[in-house]
C-alpha cells in the first residue's frame, strides 16, 4: 500500500508537470491495453455504439468486441495525413440514435504513426461534449515525437487520457499503464475499481517498482533514446521507395510507417506472410487494423545495424515485389 501510495502521489505530479493535467485522478493498471479494457467494461454496455478511425489500434477493436460492443462505427482517415475524419464523427454523433458511447483515438498512432493536431484534436474533444460521448485519447507513445513536434493533452470532464510506462520507458514485459480521468466524474471511480478488483487486481509490484524509478528517472531518459530512432524511421522510409511516390505515410510520431501495396499484390495477409518466409522481415498487415492492402512497418525496437540490416530485406522483398510478384 506504501508502494502504491507513493507512486500515485509521484504520478499525480508527473501529470500535473509534463502533461498539464490537474483536474485529473489515476488508476495504475497492468499496461494500457488493460486500461481500456477497464474503461469498456466501465462505461459500455452490450450493444453500445462507438467510434475509432482507419487504421486503428487493434487491440482496442478486439477489446470491443469481447466485451459485447458490436455496434462499432469506423471512421475513414484523410489518405494524405491519416487523420481522422473529423466531418464524418460530426455527422454521426448528431444524427446517430442512440448516440456512440465514446470515440477513441490514439495520438500520435498506432499503427499509423500520424499526430492529430491540437485544434483538430480540440474539434473532436467539442463534438463529443456537446453530443454527450466520451472521448479516450490513448497517449501511448506521448515521448515518441519527431521533427520539432510536442506532444500535448486536452483535459475536461468528458475526456480520458490513457498512459504507458510499459512502451514510454522500453519496459513492455513489465506492463504498467495508468489512466487519467477527470475528478468530477466521481461515479467512474467506483465502476472503474470494481472492475480492476475483479481482473488484475493490481499491476505487479516489481513493475511498480521499475515505475516509480523510471518516474524518478525522468521523461529525458526518453528523449534521448527516441532521438536515435529517427535514423530508423530515415532507413526504412527509403527501403520502401519501391512502392512509389506518397505510398508511404505516417511516422510523425510512435515508431510506426504505413505504407500501401502495390494494387497487382494487395492482399497484405499473403504480402506479410511472403515477406516473412521469402525475405526473412516482418510486419503487420494492415487488415488488422481495418486497411486492407497497407501494411505497418515499426522502426523501434533495433539498433541501427539491425535495422540497416532489416531494411536492405525488405527493400529487396518490395522490390521484388512490385517487379515481378510474390515469386516463391
Amino acid at each position: 500500500m506504501d508502494l502504491m501510495m507513493d507512486f500515485l502521489n509521484s504520478e499525480k505530479h508527473f501529470l500535473r508537470r509534463e502533461n498539464k493535467l490537474t483536474k485529473s485522478s489515476i488508476m495504475v493498471t497492468s499496461g494500457a491495453n488493460q486500461a481500456f479494457v477497464n474503461l469498456v467494461l466501465t462505461l459500455c454496455d452490450a450493444g453500445d455504439s462507438v467510434v475509432m478511425f482507419v487504421p486503428y489500434y487493434f487491440n482496442s477493436y478486439m477489446s470491443f468486441q469481447m466485451t459485447g460492443v458490436t455496434d462499432i462505427l469506423v471512421g475513414s482517415s484523410n489518405p494524405g495525413t491519416l487523420h481522422p475524419d473529423v466531418d464524418w464523427l460530426e455527422k454521426v454523433l448528431q444524427e446517430n440514435n442512440p448516440i456512440p458511447k465514446l470515440v477513441n483515438v490514439v495520438n500520435p498512432g498506432n499503427p499509423s504513426g500520424a499526430f492529430i493536431p491540437k485544434p483538430m484534436l480540440q474539434r473532436i474533444s467539442d463534438l463529443c461534449r456537446n453530443a454527450g460521448a466520451w472521448l479516450v485519447v490513448d497517449n501511448t507513445y506521448e515521448y515518441f515525437m519527431y521533427d520539432g513536434r510536442e506532444h500535448y493533452c486536452l483535459e475536461d470532464n468528458h475526456i480520458i487520457n490513457l498512459f504507458s510506462f510499459s512502451k514510454a520507458y522500453g519496459m513492455m514485459g513489465w506492463r504498467v499503464g495508468y489512466i487519467a480521468y477527470p475528478n468530477e466524474a466521481a461515479c467512474l471511480h467506483a465502476q472503474l475499481l470494481k472492475v480492476q478488483d475483479n481482473i488484475p487486481i493490481c499491476a505487479s509490484i516489481i513493475g511498480q517498482h521499475l515505475a516509480l524509478y523510471s518516474l524518478e528517472a525522468g521523461p529525458e531518459w526518453i528523449r534521448e533514446r527516441v532521438r536515435d530512432l529517427v535514423k530508423n524511421r530515415e532507413l526504412l522510409t527509403d527501403a520502401m521507395s519501391p512502392l512509389g511516390e506518397n505510398a508511404v505515410k505516417g511516422g510523425e510520431g510512435a515508431i510506426y510507417l504505413w505504407a500501401k501495396l502495390p494494387d497487382n499484390c494487395s492482399d497484405d495477409f499473403e504480402v506479410v506472410r511472403w515477406l516473412a518466409s521469402k525475405h526473412g522481415v516482418a510486419v503487420i498487415p494492415g487488415s488488422a487494423s481495418g486497411g486492407p492492402g497497407y501494411i505497418r512497418v515499426s522502426f523501434g525496437g533495433l539498433k541501427e545495424e539491425d535495422t540497416r540490416l532489416a531494411a536492405d530485406r525488405l527493400r529487396r522483398g518490395l522490390q521484388e515485389l512490385v517487379d515481378d510478384g510474390m515469386v516463391q
